[in-house]
């Protein structure tokens, strides 16, 4: 992809993540690239698909925010990326191509991804929601919504979300922790395990701390 496209591409990307901001901001889908693009080259998929899937694959958030989840930002977001594409001239194969991969990013049972690029895109995503980076991000949007530090103590089949119990460890236990059973390909299937790990032993630690038996 040449640069010119590359940075206007980059700066619609940012323009629409700063809307919805804090842990989907526009570093939220800079590193999708990137990891969007490391599992690419390990197997040899297409880096503009990728690059552009990527960088795209969460401008819808805003929408799907402000409707409180009564649109789906995946489909909104391949609808607008579907008008920028044709504006920055790539080919109706390439729209095709990158609009499934957006689509299919939040699979949910409706949009299975079916290429391989759709596929990365799905684990690159899964996969900044786990690690050291997921844990950041769980207790960054804990911040942003009032929620307590932490609260081993509760079960999370009794609390709710987006509420002052939606911490970050509720996070881990309700979603974070199934997401290495959901990974696509192999490569990311690797990476996921690795991170899972790393999880277990920052919140064992944290109960640890927590009730002063570290």
């Amino acid at each position: 992809m040449d640069k010119q496209r590359l940075d206007k591409l980059r700066e619609i990307s940012h323009r629409y993540c700063r809307k919805e901001g804090g842990a989907h901001g526009p570093d939220h889908s800079e590193r999708v690239c990137q990891m969007a693009l490391r599992l690419g080259r390990e197997m040899d998929a297409d880096p503009e698909i990728l690059t552009a899937a990527a960088l795209l694959h969460d401008i819808g958030r805003a929408e799907e925010s402000a409707s409180k989840g009564a649109i789906c930002h995946a489909e909104y977001g391949a609808k607008l990326a579907d008008s920028i594409l044709k504006e920055l001239e790539f080919s109706s194969d390439c729209i095709g191509k990158i609009c499934h991969c957006i689509r299919a990013h939040r699979y949910r049972g409706a949009c299975p991804p079916q290429s391989l690029e759709a596929k990365i895109l799905f684990d690159a995503d899964k996969l900044d929601s786990i690690g050291a980076i997921g844990i950041g991000r769980a207790f960054l949007f804990a911040g942003q919504i009032g929620a307590c530090l932490h609260n081993p103590e509760l079960d999370p089949r009794e609390t709710e979300s987006y509420s002052n119990q939606d911490s970050a460890y509720r996070e881990f236990q309700v979603k974070m922790t199934r997401v290495k059973g959901r990974l696509l390909t192999p490569a990311g299937a690797k990476i996921a395990a690795n991170r899972h790990q790393f999880m277990e032993i920052f919140f064992d630690r944290l109960n640890r701390e927590i009730y002063g038996s570290d």
